[in-house]
Formats: C-alpha cells, structure tokens, sequence
C-alpha cells in the first residue's frame, strides 16, 4: 500500500542561535531555556511536546501541527518535506 500526505499548511520558526524570544512568542509555555549562571548565553533550548521534552538545536525549525502541537525538525527533513509559501 502507499499513501500521500496531505497538503497541509503549517506554522514555524527557525532558531538561529539568538532568537529565542522568537521562539517563546511563537510556543508559549511550552519552552524552556537554559542559561549559564554567570552569563547571559543561552546554553541549549527545549520545547515540550506530545513525545515529552525536546531539545532545539541550532538551524532547528519549530513547527505547530495541525492540533496545535510543538515539536522540532531538522532542516534537512523540513527542506524535504515543505516549502516555505510566506509569512
């Protein structure tokens, strides 16, 4: 058997290393940044999602599913997988 994904519209944002607040906007609660104590850097982000508690990596696209779900895609994947269409 085989089968096609359905043309889905989604939202996303992708982290840069240094837009975590862009990030926050867009997920709400469902982050979680670490930050080294005796700087301002941020270490490493993670988002909750329906699998638990993801990390984000640097070049990392943050994507809302079709139940209004967070969750993490590699940029690789997100290449094959969608084209950006706008804001």
């Amino acid at each position: 058997m085989k089968a096609r994904k359905k043309p889905v519209v989604i939202e996303f944002v992708r982290y840069d290393g240094k837009n975590e607040h862009k990030v926050k906007a867009f997920v709400g609660s469902c982050l979680n940044i670490q930050q080294e104590h005796y700087a301002s850097e941020v270490v490493e982000i993670h988002i909750e999602t329906l699998e638990g508690w993801m990390r984000v990596s640097v070049g990392d696209y943050v994507i809302k599913g079709v139940n209004g779900e967070f969750y993490p895609c590699k940029p690789d994947i997100f290449e094959k997988t969608y084209d950006i269409i706008g804001e």
